[in-house]
């Protein structure tokens, strides 16, 4: 080994150094996430104290002025939507996904918007060449004039470009190809990327240039390297969904200017990524007709009521240990309810399969869903459809109580608007929206207080 280097290891979870290879680390107590690299002494330890001057003094809560963020719109309606209405000046943005899951294709439709407004943008490719950008480019549409694109992996050389150029907003594509002479180890470890996700913070604050950054993702689905890259930025995005299928949902993470809770569905085509303004009716395209063991719910995604399609499948096991499946939600949440279901309401579950799946390929774990998947097993169970147009959210108990949730109203108005005339739902809900306004969007509305009340609801037909 050359003289003044030596070997350290890096937990890529965490980034907790250490000077020996340990199984578990001592920091995020993960196993097996430690890794080897070399480091340069020298780069490590010339650092400069700095004095304080007279001017470095701290400041007072009450004295610091606030104003709006300036935000810059994509152009991008489901994208604005995530970030909380646009890209806020000198912020840094993680995007993470799959590897083709339509990251670039995203973040150059961002470009494409913001040139054709005559914003000037640099986006810096470290993975394809100017020729691979410019053919998906072709395929994308028309592109203005303050587009800049640029291929190099050296962030010492980037940072000059950036200084010399003064772009507005930059795209870096990706964070696993960028580098430090100064660093010794490889593009992609957890030294590099520390690196220069700190480079790369420096130039955005400093200069007020927002900083688009797209991460890689490792098998377990999180964003390669250490976690403290996430600490760094602002935002982070995760784009997910089926390679296979059509549609991607775009979910915030974490978001220092905006909620989290808000989600950005776009479907895949030839000419890239379309937004889904109306997820909902694109959920339910598709929906058998008369078929058992099929239900609407409502589930909020922040501001957003997404109408979901629940299916259910429960038959008879010719096995001694039942079977149970759960596709699109919690595993044993839905063993959960079954429970619920077997003791309550004496359905003999326990000599049955149960299968449980919602529709599209969507995740949905929010407690709202408990009722809809509660109403298709026992309409599977009894082979009794449900009405086409009767929706119905609410949270099961372990007590088989339906309890209430949040923004009951607005998911009523929701099911109004796609053409449902019946919904069953919490009493305290139904309750509270009559104190409130009295609005039920036309829908006609069926308090249930328990999973009792409301099967007897689906069995008499929903009268």
């Amino acid at each position: 080994m050359a003289k003044g280097k030596t070997t350290v290891y890096f937990c890529q979870n965490c980034g907790h150094e250490s000077g020996k290879w340990m199984g578990q680390c001592p920091g995020c107590h993960e196993w097996n996430t430690f890794v080897e690299e070399i480091v340069d002494k020298k780069s490590v330890g010339k650092g400069m104290r700095v004095q304080a001057s007279e001017e470095t003094r701290p400041v007072p809560l009450s004295s610091i002025e606030t104003a709006q963020e300036n935000r810059t719109t994509t152009g991008i309606g489901e994208l604005d939507r995530v970030l909380g209405g646009g890209i806020v000046q000198g912020s840094m943005v993680l995007v993470g996904g799959d590897p083709g899951i339509g990251k670039s294709t995203l973040l150059l439709q961002v470009c494409q918007n913001l040139s054709l407004q005559e914003i000037k943008v640099l986006y810096i490719s470290g993975e394809e060449s100017l020729r691979q950008i410019k053919i998906r480019a072709e395929r994308i549409g028309r592109f203005g004039d303050s587009l800049t694109l640029l291929c190099e992996t050296n962030l010492d050389t980037i940072q000059k470009v950036i200084d010399r150029e003064k772009p507005k907003i930059v795209v870096i594509d990706s964070i696993q190809t960028m580098y430090r002479e100064e660093v010794s180890s490889a593009p992609g470890s957890v030294s590099q990327v520390r690196e220069s996700t700190g480079v790369l913070m420096q130039i955005a604050k400093g200069q007020g240039i927002s900083v688009f950054i797209v991460g890689h993702v490792t098998k377990e689905g999180v964003v390669a390297g250490p976690r403290v890259l996430e600490h760094m930025v602002d935002t982070v995005l995760y784009f997910e969904g089926d390679r296979h299928a059509a549609y991607r949902i775009l979910r915030g993470v974490k978001n220092r200017f905006g909620s989290t809770n808000e989600i950005g569905v776009f479907e895949m085509r030839q000419e890239g990524l379309m937004e889904v303004e109306n997820p909902s009716e694109y959920m339910l395209s598709g929906k058998p007709e008369g078929a058992s063991g099929s239900v609407v719910a409502c589930s909020m995604e922040g501001s957003r009521p997404i109408l979901i399609e629940i299916q259910a499948l429960v038959c008879h096991s010719n096995f001694g240990i039942p079977r149970r499946t759960a596709a699109g939600t919690d595993f044993n949440r839905v063993n959960l309810l079954l429970a619920v279901l077997e003791k309550r309401l004496n359905l003999p579950l326990g000599g049955c399969d149960a299968y449980v799946n919602i529709a599209g390929g969507i995740r949905m774990n929010e407690p709202a869903v408990d009722l809809g998947i509660v109403l298709a097993v026992i309409s599977s169970y009894k082979d009794r459809p449900i009405d086409e147009k009767l929706i119905c959210f609410g949270e099961v108990g372990l007590s088989g109580e339906v309890r209430a949730v949040s923004m009951a109203e607005q998911r009523v108005q929701e099911a109004g608007k796609l053409g449902f005339d019946t919904c069953i739902l919490p009493q305290v809900c139904v309750d509270s929206m009559q104190e409130k306004s009295g609005k039920t969007g036309g829908i006609r509305l069926i308090g249930v207080r328990t999973v009792k009340d409301a099967m007897d609801v689906i069995m008499r037909g929903n009268g």
